[in-house]
This record gives structure tokens, C-alpha cells and sequence, in this order.
């Protein structure tokens, strides 16, 4: 198989392989500046293209060299080496990476589709080489009666447990079964992700002037500057992302066109033409069920959640089902509430999924005098960068030094990067890339990747981490405003990248996650953006520069749990039915029958969608990251809201000096190195309680 393996590596190859391919120099290089960082200047398609398929060539030489050791199998010489295995390859997926997700375009979109099934053969060949498996089997065996060291002993139990859940210990034909369905569903990911990219950039809604009343200035001018842009130099144009649908169906006054944005935004993937994905679902359900039971799993869900803090749907299930009710319930007196809103405005209408911002904006001013827009004047992204160093410096000892744009190359000229240290020892950790605003070719949504992550093995690594936004840019010369919503996601993001910088582990694989574990972290950060530090000193008007005024302020707190049926209704029905299409028999499925019919049956309040619908739905459906796993942002939050209890009770509440270490040294030091339940006991002493979610989000809570 190795042999075809390699006739396809060489076949695809345009141009040879030789030094003038900058992609192919190791960047990661203890003795450079910075440990070495990514040529994203030089980066193309063609040569990302070329030194992915050599870097994999090389990969597999390394591991055939570890398997066919004739020495007796040990840690050393064949974990490590697993571990040490791969750097060039890590390396180059740097750039992949970008390109997939930062930089797309048509010709790397045909590249991708290329390589998608050759990725997929590479991991299989790694994880189905019999022989480097008899030696890990032969070495965790062995432990069972000598134990390693605590963190040689975690690694080694995660990597026999990767292998085994991928097949390694089937029989031939078996394995051969579930290569092949590896290999067919990377080539469904790709498909699916790029017809949700396609809707996105195609779906435009247009603007005259005529059709701006509501909107705010800022947000006119940023999308005159995008029609422009498209070129439509007198329109206005409202993207097909959730920050241009956000705002406009928040603050528009045209209900016609609140209609039409946000039928173009729920249907993404859904619209019956060639870049429809129901289809590419139900099959991805399908091989999914079929790979599993060759491993003798009922289903994908009970194989998914074995090693996740949940362990099996039954506890995903019913921590779900305990805050669904209180969620739509509390949505039924959020309608009611705008209905009313509706009525006494004289506006005749029953309230739609397209009126629900525009009457909670309504609702919100008048049960709390708040507006959103108001408050959007105090959160500017640049002094909220601001808050994030200044809550990394409080509570890790975290400083963030801006380096001009000639010291590192970036992929984007809006990319900005800053150099991270101990701000007592000035010790170097690593660099933070930032990359805030949406454009063509990027994908929605917000998100923390690492470049290079922290290890010991062979001497001390530092990190680079990158987070990444889909801000509406800034018309020249204007201030960057964000919703408090954003600017709470911002931090939570920024929240993954503190995760990256604490790292204290030694072996790479100890910087993975547990899915419904790793969301924790980010979210609980999400709580210093309204603590009175930040707010004092960060959160400052944009035209006057006075702080926030403290009524204001109050307003906001007394706010908190406002739109909480909303926001966790729109969340739980997506992880509900996630779990649900997972735990079906997809053998003749109908996606959007069964979308429809489960929703019903969870009596899914009409007004309002899930938050990602079937088919656009990319955290389950353009790969396995989240699949039967996007409940962990529930399960991370009962985490966060007893945590964050914690915090609050203490002495020097959320700034708490002895908090905040155990918090470094339990929570986001040790990475994957412990197990998640028992960090967290370590930290508070106790598992977490779900009466700290329900009392959190204003819920009911049953003594």
C-alpha cells in the first residue's frame, strides 16, 4: 500500500522538490530569532502544495524507521520518537492551515480537494502500521506492571488509545474498511466546507441609501466600503457572515430586507443546487455509523465520547435535557415580551426569527434602559486588546510587546503580531498574531490556532498563537466598535491563546485537549471583560474618551442574564440535534425531515433557529473536531459558572493573587498532562454543580 502511497505523492507532484521551495525550510529553529516563525510572505498554493507532499513522504520514512527498530520496544525509543517524529510536516501545515482558513481561494480550493484524500491516507498509514503498533501495545502493556513517570505514563496511554480508536487493532480487511472510509469522508469535509465558503461569498445583499434607516453610521460606512470594494461604488453591502447579519437585523427598521438577510444566512448550504450539503450529510452520518461498528461501537456517539469528560451520550443527553426546559420557556416570556413591544408600536406583526434582535433591542431599552448601540461606543477593539494584556498581566504574569510590521512576516497586511513574556523576568514565551477582520477567502466565525506549541522534550520550545475574528473592517480612519456580544467572544478567544502561552508540558502530545474540557478555559476568561478593572480603566468613550459612566455600567450587570433564552436555546438546539443525528440510523436519513421533526419534537420555539443549522453546521460536519461533541460548550460552561463562583467569593475577587495561581497551575498549565475532572477538583476542592449554570443564566434552580 506504501507503494501506491507513494505513486500518488509523486504523480501529483507540478515541479520537483528542491531547496528553492521556501515552504520546505524547517522554520522551527531553537538558535533563530523567535525560535524561527513561519515565511508566510513566500507563501503560495503551488509551493504549500508541494512541501505538504514531501513533508508527508518524509513523515512516513521517520515512523517506518521507529516501527522496524529491531530493538525490544521502550518509551524511548519508540513514544519519543513518535513524539520528536513529524517536525517538518508540522511545520508546513502552518501555512496549510492559513490557506485553508485565512487565505482561500478557487485555486487552493482545487488543491485542497487534492491533498484532502492523500491526508487521509497519510494518518492512516501511521495509525494502522502494525508494526509500529505491536511496539506501543508491547509498551503499555508492560506498564500495566511497571508504571512509567506520571506525564510518560499519560502520553503513552493517549497514544494507544488514539491507535485504537482508530482502527489499529482490527484485522486486515477491517482496517482496510476504515482506511477507506477515512478516505471518503475527507473528501465529503472538504465538499461541505467549501459550498458553506461559496454561500457566503455569493449570497450579497445590496443596499440603496434609501434602505440604511436604523443602521449606524459606522456600520454604513464599513459596508459602502465592502460594496465599493465588490464594485458597487453607491451601494451598501451586507455580507452573508454573522457580523454583517448580527448588527443589520439588530438595528434595521426594513423588515422586507431583515427577511431576506436572514434567509440568506440560515440557508447556507440549503438552497437546492449544486452546492446544496444535505446530501453530503447523509452520507457523512452513514460512514460514520459503518466505521464505528467495525470497531463494535452502536453508534458514532458512544465511540466519540469515550475519552471525553462526558463519556457517553447518556451524560451529554442529560445535561442537556435539565436546562432545555428553563431555556424555552424563558424564550416563550422573551416573545411575549416583543410581541408586546410590536402591538403598542402599532406595527402588525407577528414576531419572526428576523424580528427577534430588532424587538430584543426594543425590550432591552425599554426594561433596562440600555442600548446596545450606546454601549458600543465604549468598545473599541483596540482598547479591548488592551484589557486582554492587562487581565493576561494580573493573572499570569503575561506582558505584550507590539513588534513593528517588518520584524515577522504575515499572510495579511491587517495582520498584527506582538511578542509575549513574563513580565517579572522578562523570559521570552512566544509570539501572538492577531487577524481581526473579515474578507473573501476567510471563514466565518472566530477562533485560536497555535503555529508552534510549548514542549521540553529537546530542549525548551516557545509558542506561537494566533487568533483569528470576522470583524466588519473599519471604514479608513474609524474607529473599530463592537458589540458587547463580540467583544465577550474576543476575550473568550483570547482565552485559548492564555491556554497555548501557560503550557508547562514536556511531550507534544500533552498539549491536545479534551473537547468538552478545552472550551473551559476560554470561557471562564470571558468573565474578566466586565470585571471593574477592565471597565474603569479600558472601556473608555470613543469620541470623548471618558469611561464608561457607572449607570451605565449598571445597566449592563443588571442586564446579564437578559436574551438568556435566546442565546441558550439557539446554542442547545444545535448540540441537541447534533447528538441526535448521531445517535440515528442513517440508512435511508432525510436531513431536513429530520432536522424539522426533531426540532418539533423538542417544541423549538418558532421564532428563532438554531444557532448553526444542518447544513452549514462546519464544527460537526467539515470534520470530526465536534462531532456528538458540541454540547461541551454546556458542559465546559457548568465548569465556568462554578469557577467563576469561586472567583467571586474570593478575598481579591476575580483578581485574586492566590486564585489566580491555582487557576495557572491546575486549569491551563498542565494541558492534557491531567486528567480534566481531576484538575478541577484540584482547583476548587469539588466537582462543578449545574446550579451554578441555571443560577448563572437567571434559571430556575431546584434545591
Amino acid at each position: 500500500m506504501k507503494n501506491l502511497f507513494l505513486t500518488i505523492l509523486t504523480s501529483l507532484f507540478l515541479i520537483s522538490c528542491d531547496n528553492s521551495n521556501p515552504m520546505m525550510n524547517q522554520w522551527s529553529d531553537k538558535n533563530a530569532e523567535f525560535g524561527g516563525v513561519p515565511a508566510f510572505d513566500k507563501m503560495t498554493p503551488e509551493l504549500v502544495k508541494e512541501a505538504m507532499l514531501k513533508s508527508m513522504e518524509l513523515n512516513l520514512d521517520e515512523i517506518d524507521i521507529i516501527a522496524n527498530n529491531q530493538d525490544a520496544p521502550t518509551f524511548e525509543n519508540t513514544i519519543e520518537e513518535m513524539e520528536r517524529s513529524g517536525k517538518l510536516l508540522n511545520d508546513v501545515y502552518s501555512y496549510y492551515g492559513i490557506l485553508s482558513s485565512n487565505m482561500s481561494s478557487p485555486e487552493f480550493r482545487k488543491i485542497q480537494s487534492e491533498l484532502a484524500p492523500i491526508l487521509s491516507e497519510f494518518s492512516s498509514k501511521i495509525r494502522q502500521n502494525k508494526d509500529l503498533f505491536n511496539r506501543i501495545n508491547t509498551i503499555y502493556e508492560d506498564s500495566k506492571s511497571n508504571p512509567l513517570s506520571i506525564d510518560q505514563q499519560r502520553v503513552l496511554e493517549l497514544t494507544y488509545k488514539s491507535f485504537t480508536m482508530n482502527g489499529a487493532a482490527l484485522d486486515e480487511d477491517k482496517k482496510n474498511r476504515y482506511a477507506e472510509i477515512n478516505l471518503e469522508l475527507s473528501k465529503l469535509y472538504n465538499n461541505f466546507s467549501n459550498n458553506v465558503l461559496h454561500d457566503e461569498e455569493n449570497y450579497i445583499t445590496y443596499l440603496e441609501e434609501s434602505q440604511l434607516d436604523g443602521l449606524s453610521k459606522g456600520f454604513i460606512k464599513s459596508a459602502n466600503k465592502i460594496a465599493q470594494d465588490n464594485g458597487y461604488e453607491n451601494k451598501y453591502a451586507i455580507t452573508n457572515t454573522r457580523s454583517s447579519m448580527d448588527p443589520f437585523l439588530t438595528y434595521s427598521t426594513n423588515r422586507d430586507i431583515r427577511k431576506i438577510v436572514w434567509k440568506n444566512y440560515y440557508s447556507r448550504g440549503d438552497n437546492g443546487d449544486e452546492y446544496d450539503n444535505n446530501e453530503i450529510i447523509a452520507e457523512i452520518l452513514r460512514l460514520r455509523k459503518e466505521r464505528v461498528g467495525l470497531l463494535g461501537h452502536d453508534n458514532y456517539a458512544q465511540w466519540r465520547l469515550q475519552d471525553r469528560m462526558a463519556k457517553n451520550p447518556k451524560n451529554a443527553m442529560e445535561l442537556m435535557e435539565a436546562v432545555w426546559p428553563a431555556a424555552i420557556a424563558r424564550v416563550d416570556e422573551e416573545v411575549a415580551d416583543m410581541q408586546k413591544v410590536a402591538d403598542e408600536n402599532g406595527d402588525n406583526i407577528t414576531i419572526e426569527p428576523w424580528d427577534y434582535r430588532f424587538y430584543s433591542e426594543k425590550v432591552r431599552k425599554i426594561k433596562y434602559d440600555l442600548d446596545s448601540d450606546e454601549v458600543k461606543q465604549y468598545l473599541q477593539l483596540d482598547k479591548l486588546t488592551d484589557a486582554m494584556f492587562y487581565v493576561a498581566g494580573e493573572l499570569f504574569n503575561f506582558q505584550f510587546t507590539a513588534l513593528a510590521k517588518d520584524k515577522v512576516p504575515v499572510f495579511h497586511e491587517d495582520v498584527n503580531v506582538w511578542e509575549v513574556s513574563d513580565k517579572n523576568t522578562e523570559e521570552h514565551i512566544g509570539l501572538w498574531y492577531l487577524d481581526p477582520y473579515a474578507r473573501q477567502g476567510k471563514r466565518s466565525g472566530a477562533w485560536a490556532t497555535t503555529y508552534r506549541s510549548h514542549t521540553t522534550l529537546d530542549g525548551k520550545t516557545n509558542v506561537l498563537a494566533s487568533n483569528n475574528s470576522n470583524f466588519v473592517k473599519p471604514a479608513p480612519g474609524e474607529a473599530l466598535l463592537v458589540s458587547w456580544d463580540d467583544a465577550t467572544t474576543f476575550f473568550h478567544e483570547f482565552g485559548h491563546a492564555l491556554h497555548f502561552f501557560s503550557s508547562n508540558v514536556k511531550y507534544p502530545t500533552l498539549n491536545g485537549g479534551v473537547r468538552d474540557y478545552t472550551e473551559f478555559q476560554s470561557q471562564l476568561l470571558e468573565r474578566w471583560l466586565s470585571t471593574d478593572r477592565v471597565i474603569n480603566q479600558f472601556l473608555v468613550h470613543n469620541q470623548t474618551g471618558k469611561p464608561m459612566p457607572k449607570e451605565l455600567i449598571a445597566k449592563i450587570k443588571k442586564a446579564s442574564t437578559f436574551n438568556q433564552g435566546f442565546g441558550t436555546t439557539e446554542y442547545l438546539a444545535s448540540a441537541i440535534m447534533d447528538m441526535k443525528f448521531h445517535l440515528a440510523d442513517p440508512s435511508n436519513i432525510d436531513v431536513d425531515k429530520f432536522e424539522r421533526e426533531t426540532l418539533s419534537d423538542l417544541k423549538m420555539p418558532s421564532e428563532l433557529p438554531m444557532r448553526h443549522r444542518t447544513p452549514h453546521f462546519g464544527h460537526v460536519f467539515s470534520g470530526e473536531g465536534y462531532a456528538t461533541a458540541y454540547y461541551g460548550y454546556m458542559w465546559a460552561d457548568v465548569l465556568t459558572a462554578d469557577a467563576s463562583e469561586a472567583f467571586a467569593e474570593a478575598p481579591g475577587g476575580f483578581y485574586d493573587k492566590d486564585l489566580a495561581k491555582k487557576l495557572v497551575e491546575y486549569l491551563f498549565a498542565p494541558r492534557n498532562s491531567i486528567d480534566p475532572a481531576e484538575a478541577y477538583r484540584l482547583f476548587r476542592g469539588r466537582d462543578a454543580k449545574i446550579e451554578a449554570l441555571m443560577r448563572d443564566r437567571g434559571f430556575p434552580v431546584i434545591e
